[in-house]
């Protein structure tokens, strides 16, 4: 007997750690044809200069936050927010609502359908 087909969308959240395996099982998901969402890429793309996580992030630390050419300067930024925890939760603060108000747009998108 066939397995009964999906009758409504799911959505999963694959989480973990460093090297834990998530580029892995979303690699099967997509092979079993799931649509997927890289949280990691979605906030590379919100954070590139000009964009709505970058904006956020200059106008909470400043200027001094991004080199020359107005990309973010990783390294400083993880300096004072691994160093203050404040700065943490400031960072946290004013990039989370950003960022899920972006997973949620594009999660409702894909389940639209094409």
């Amino acid at each position: 007997m066939a397995a009964e087909p999906l009758r409504r969308p799911y959505v999963l959240g694959v989480t973990g750690g460093f090297a834990s395996g998530k580029s892995t099982v979303m690699a099967i998901l997509r092979e079993l044809g799931a649509f997927t969402i890289d949280a990691d890429q979605v906030v590379r793309e919100l954070s590139r200069p000009g964009g709505p996580v970058w904006q956020a992030i200059r106008q909470a630390f400043g200027p001094e936050v991004l080199d020359a050419r107005g990309q973010l300067r990783r390294a400083e930024l993880r300096r004072r927010i691994f160093q203050d925890p404040q700065a943490r939760e400031l960072l946290n603060r004013v990039t989370h609502p950003i960022i899920l108000e972006e997973l949620r747009r594009r999660i409702e998108q894909a389940l639209q359908g094409p």
